[in-house]
């Protein structure tokens, strides 16, 4: 079964079992790998339908495994190419003598791939970018970029790779009129530019909200529609600064799974590189993460650390420190440490996480939340 294959049945599981929000989601990554615009005007006047018929489960069911149908018979090209598109080697900036300096830095990049850039503030997260954006000029090191698009200049490297900081400015007009002028110096017919603006606006759920002006959305909204425009530009290297800083916890879950589709695209990946606090939220949907502390760089496949080799717990309760320390301490307890009003547990590795929560069952300890941490990036926050 191919991947294209795959994409469409687990669409089938998900309408089968009426995850509808979802299911409709991932039917709408299966339409824009085909990059065919009669199964794009399709998927349009199933969004318009969907939003008037908001109680129509069973015609939504049905009209969407109908565009499954289609898309099903469009063979699909997938992407191929397995190298770095961004390669970094001992990068350093620094801003004077005694100030701060990012690195030396040592990275790979590639498409399909979702990083999370993560570290307390003022550790170099923005300057990382910056300097992958070109944005900021390196004082050692070298950085390559190797992407499929001829590139001849600044300006075509600039149409392949785009940073979107966390404060973006001001527009003027509709949404879906600024995604159409943003197409509109790419040479595509005005039929072809009206219907991939709808696609992209029904894909990051701005459907209706494309005739309001900035003034009218959100912070939230906003950081969309700089989605939505970065998008219809099919960059190959997408670098995010603090994309989910005005967003609630369940518009950020949604909106870094969105990322993550969409730049696993079967023919159209691209290489994501997104900062945040939201260090839990980023780490479910990043194939690495990378940790920046006093400038310095480590990741979460890493063992450098010398906790490297210990299960590390965040536990969370109303009950004495007292009781905890006594009912962990058969589970070779190497330390209990308070860090922010969590207990961070620290045990040899011998010791497994399911013995742990047996004995906090066993042992009447009220536990309000628990983590493993062993394999997380948060372990270098509490270290």
């Amino acid at each position: 079964m191919t991947k294209s294959e795959q994409r469409i049945k687990d669409v089938h599981n998900f309408l089968e079992n009426n995850d509808l929000v979802l299911g409709y989601r991932k039917l709408m990554d299966c339409a824009m790998d085909t990059q065919n615009m009669t199964i794009y005007k399709a998927v349009i006047e199933l969004t318009d339908w969907k939003e008037k018929h908001p109680d129509d489960n069973k015609g939504l069911i049905s009209r969407s495994k109908s565009i499954l149908e289609q898309i099903s018979k469009f063979p699909i090209d997938e992407y191929a190419n397995d190298s770095s598109v961004v390669v970094g080697k001992n990068l350093i900036k620094s801003y004077g003598k005694n100030r701060f300096a990012l690195g030396p830095v040592s990275i790979g990049i590639k498409k399909g791939q979702v990083y999370g850039l993560v570290g307390e503030n003022g550790n170099g997260k923005t300057t990382l970018l910056r300097l992958l954006a070109k944005e900021l000029r390196l004082n050692q090191g070298t950085l390559d970029y190797n992407l499929d698009s001829e590139i001849n200049n600044e300006y075509d490297l600039r149409t392949r790779l785009v940073y979107i900081p966390q404060r973006t400015k001001k527009w003027y007009g509709s949404l879906k009129d600024n995604l159409k002028f943003v197409l509109s110096n790419y040479g595509i017919s005005p039929e072809e530019n009206e219907t991939r603006v709808l696609m992209m606006i029904a894909r990051l759920g701005l459907w209706n909200y494309k005739h309001l002006k900035w003034r009218e959305l959100s912070s939230g909204y906003k950081m969309r529609f700089e989605l939505a425009r970065t998008l219809l530009r099919q960059p190959e290297i997408l670098l995010l600064d603090e994309p989910l800083a005005n967003l609630d916890v369940l518009a950020q879950q949604v909106i870094l799974e969105d990322l993550k589709s969409i730049c696993n695209s079967l023919n159209n990946p691209i290489a994501l590189i997104l900062s945040s606090q939201q260090l839990y939220e980023v780490e479910k949907v990043s194939d690495k993460v990378i940790f920046l502390k006093n400038g310095k760089y480590t990741d979460n496949s890493e063992n450098t650390d010398e906790t490297s080799n210990s299960l590390i717990i965040e536990i969370e309760t109303n009950s004495e420190r007292d009781a905890l320390k006594t009912s962990l301490a058969h589970l070779n307890l190497e330390k209990l440490v308070f860090n922010g009003g969590i207990y961070i547990a620290y045990f040899n590795s011998e010791t497994t996480f399911a013995s742990v929560l047996e004995v906090l069952g066993k042992s009447n300890i009220e536990v309000v939340y628990t983590r493993n941490i062993s394999k997380s990036t948060r372990r270098f926050f509490v270290s």
